[in-house]
């Protein structure tokens, strides 16, 4: 397909209710209000595909960018062309979901999202504590840094308080995510998550609520499941 073949598809697929949704969670025009669902029926007829998901990226479509992180190829996706895609990350779907997802799957995640977490751009930030979660959730606990992980946690916990909103969000997410996908770190993942305790977040007057991270994690050791890994961040 082309990236106008796409386009056409995509404003096919574009619903009122739901454009004025992701507006309402802070998305600009242009872009139609397609659902993650429709969104994936495209990519069945796509697949990964490198060279149009850059070219979906650029066009500045919310739809065409979130679409192009589920599209990325993470083998042949650069850096450089991760670090312009975050720029572009204008609202949270992008900087804290699909520009995440990609960079966790790559070689470099764990890099990108260090350095990220030291900028001063709110998205870009969010994007790096985004991008450290999700990193953890696709790779054993036997190929991460449990000692800077660790250091990670107590930084949370030091500067979540006065962190910018939507880093407060995913500084709380990491802590849910180290806790529950990282063995050797549950403990003291519960014990960070008890000490920031409930984490007002702007949510642009939605009804959307924030996770507190102790019941959270909780929920997930009473089933079970801490560590259970998964094959894709992308979802």
């Amino acid at each position: 397909m082309t990236v106008n073949e796409v386009l056409q598809e995509l404003e096919q697929y574009g619903d009122e209710r739901t454009k004025n949704t992701l507006m309402s969670h802070g998305a600009k025009e242009p872009f139609f209000g397609v659902k993650v669902a429709d969104l994936k029926k495209i990519l069945k007829k796509t697949k990964k595909n490198h060279e149009l998901s850059l070219a979906l990226y650029d066009t500045g479509n919310s739809d065409a960018m979130y679409l192009a992180g589920l599209m990325a190829d993470e083998k042949r996706i650069t850096k450089e062309q991760l670090n312009g895609w975050v720029e572009k990350a204008y609202w949270s779907y992008l900087s804290e979901y699909a520009v995440p997802w990609v960079a966790s799957e790559t070689d470099f995640g764990f890099e990108l999202g260090l350095e990220w977490i030291e900028s001063s751009d709110e998205c870009i930030a969010s994007a790096g504590w985004s991008t450290l979660a999700s990193y953890t959730t696709v790779n054993d606990d036997e190929v991460l840094d449990i000692a800077k992980y660790e250091a990670l946690l107590d930084r949370v916990a030091a500067e979540i308080d006065d962190a910018q909103n939507r880093v407060k969000y995913t500084m709380n997410g990491f802590v849910i995510t180290v806790g529950t996908y990282v063995k050797g770190l549950t403990a003291k993942a519960t014990q960070i998550a008890e000490k920031i305790g409930a984490i007002t977040v702007d949510m642009n007057g939605t009804a959307c609520k924030v996770p507190l991270a102790t019941t959270y994690i909780q929920k997930v050791i009473d089933k079970q499941r801490v560590g259970k890994k998964r094959k894709t961040a992308r979802c």
